[in-house]
């Protein structure tokens, strides 16, 4: 049996009625010794998506499935890639769809730069938008503020695992790729952006990251509370400021002497 470069992991909680949409965007990459197809029920509950998930584990056993209990977002994901025999790794959101340029782009490009550990490129909204969602490189200081990388990406196995995969213990799902791009940006990961539409996003009511927005500075203090990220904290607040001051340049003050004692305490 061939070993495939790439293992598209596919994570899907009662999202049947687009899983076959999902699946069938990855199949239109013709090069089909290139990769593999792992599919992860995390417990469904509705009908029409088990239904969905029988017939693909009897019709097409070109698919890995895994079923599994209703374990969160990171569990799925990470016992997806557990399972994957690929160097390299997309994950996606089984209510999305993937472009055959970024199997190809991300294959190329991770197979030729030994340097590189994760592609990112651009998404065309669909559903209840329909605009390009426009990615850009990576750049540390932004990514701290916001993320704009969205988990559909490239990177390879190995610097998932060196990493320890992503964090099953966040308090809320939603923000587990802003976490994993923050610790890979820490340890000196490097990112490499292309500037092409990679990955359909379909945009609806009640999505989980809207959901997560909501609840933002939960996530964020458990983000920067670790060990890692931990320094990063104060080094956020104050481009904050600097961001603040920017737009108000008539900022009082007594903000100005924070801004100033935070730079002083960052050495920068």
């Amino acid at each position: 049996m061939h070993k495939p470069f790439l293992s598209i992991i596919i994570t899907c909680y009662n999202l049947g009625e687009f899983l076959q949409e999902a699946i069938e965007s990855v199949q239109e990459y013709c090069n089909i010794q290139e990769y593999e197809i792992i599919v992860v029920n995390d417990g469904s509950t509705d009908a029409l998506t088990n239904q969905i998930i029988e017939l693909i584990s009897k019709n097409d056993l070109s698919i890995t499935l895994i079923n599994q209990p209703n374990l969160g977002l990171a569990k799925a994901r990470n016992n997806g890639i557990k399972e994957s025999k690929g160097e390299f790794i997309i994950i996606l959101d089984a209510d999305n769809k993937l472009r055959p340029i970024f199997l190809e782009k991300t294959i190329e490009i991770l197979k030729n730069n030994q340097a590189i550990d994760v592609v990112h490129g651009n998404a065309q909204n669909f559903g209840n938008k329909n605009t390009v969602w426009q990615s850009k490189p990576f750049d540390f200081k932004e990514m701290l503020l916001n993320n704009y990388i969205d988990a559909c990406a490239g990177f390879r196995k190995s610097t998932w695992e060196k990493l320890g995969g992503y964090d099953e213990n966040m308090p809320l799902m939603g923000f587990e790729d802003w976490d994993l791009w923050l610790r890979m940006g820490n340890s000196g990961c490097q990112f490499k952006y292309v500037d092409e539409i990679f990955f359909d996003y379909r945009v609806r009511d009640h999505s989980m990251l809207s959901d997560a927005w909501k609840k933002r500075d939960v996530l964020l203090n458990y983000i920067f509370s670790k060990k890692e990220l931990k320094h990063l904290y104060y080094f956020r607040e104050c481009l904050i400021e600097n961001k603040k001051l920017k737009e108000e340049p008539s900022m009082n003050r007594i903000t100005k002497i924070i801004l100033k004692k935070l730079k002083r305490k960052l050495n920068f």
